[in-house]
């Protein structure tokens, strides 16, 4: 479903194509359509509690040693959010470019992704201030966080601009974000290298 609904919203467009369309295309119900998904709008969000999760448990495993700013950049490349690992394959690519595009335009999914944002940085700062009590309040983890993903969130926002037109563009799109959020987060991975020697 989640293939069908992709290639209609890239040909159609997201607010031309209706859960019908999509079940249509993928030889379904519309019923079965909602044993799987809310709402249409649930298509561009796959698997945010996943990898919230990911990123917590990355920061549970935290290794001897490690500062706040590199189990937060190891938490969030666990979840997927940076550096945009989660778009290895061209699918995943396809669906957050969508989400960017389709966020400048449409109101409840722009809601929605700055809802599941929010929430997923509230929950990864706060672990990280229980993992790093001593040197993180509630305050600075909050800042922290918000911050890189702020950064890498900006940065993305820009590189989605443009429309994907197949494999080739997704496989170029990977690059271009694992280059910009590479040089995004240059600053807090010199950082580290500094505090290290």
């Amino acid at each position: 479903m989640l293939e069908a609904a992709v290639e209609l919203f890239e040909t159609r467009g997201y607010e031309e194509t209706t859960v019908a369309d999509i079940a249509a295309v993928a030889d379904v119900g519309t019923r079965t359509f909602f044993n799987y998904f809310a709402s249409k709008e649930e298509l561009l969000f796959p698997e945010t509690d996943e990898r919230v999760r990911a990123a917590v448990a990355a920061i549970a495993s935290r290794r001897p040693g490690e500062r706040p700013v590199e189990v937060l950049l190891r938490a969030l490349r666990a979840a997927g959010d940076n550096p945009g690992e989660h778009l290895v394959d061209d699918l995943n690519a396809r669906i957050a470019a969508l989400r960017a595009q389709v966020s400048r335009t449409v109101p409840s999914v722009s809601g929605r992704a700055a809802h599941a944002q929010l929430v997923a940085q509230r929950e990864i700062a706060r672990q990280l201030h229980v993992a790093f009590p001593a040197e993180l309040d509630e305050v600075g983890a909050a800042a922290l966080v918000g911050a890189v993903v702020g950064a890498v969130s900006g940065a993305l926002t820009v590189l989605f601009q443009q429309p994907l037109n197949g494999t080739e563009d997704g496989e170029r799109l990977h690059k271009r974000i694992h280059e910009t959020t590479s040089r995004v987060l240059k600053p807090w991975l010199a950082s580290q290298v500094e505090t290290r020697a």
